[in-house]
């Protein structure tokens, strides 16, 4: 699914225009990353949980060369999946895996 499928189908659900819900979509979608920035997290009971994690540095090797290379720490975006949207999905997977 693409943006522009996600807003199409946030705007047949909640009634709203396409504008409307693409401004709500990146309202959304900048709030989660300023928020991450500044190293919170935001969670969405149910949903899941957007929050930061240092990822420690390290030593890697190049595929294509053999060398190895020293990869710098560094903070990343992680998503916790929450309980309901867990169920869903594997409710989801056994309907289709029936249907089979």
């Amino acid at each position: 699914m693409t943006k522009a499928d996600f807003i199409s189908q946030v705007a047949q659900t909640a009634g709203l225009t396409k504008k409307d819900a693409a401004a709500a979509t990146d309202a959304v979608i900048a709030t989660i990353s300023d928020v991450l920035a500044k190293g919170d997290s935001i969670s969405f009971i149910g949903f899941g949980t957007f929050s930061v994690a240092e990822r420690a540095a390290r030593t890697a090797r190049v595929p294509s060369t053999g060398k190895t290379i020293n990869v710098p720490a560094t903070k990343v975006a992680k998503f916790k999946v929450g309980k309901n949207l867990k169920d869903s999905v594997a409710a989801a997977k056994a309907t289709k895996k029936a249907k089979k």
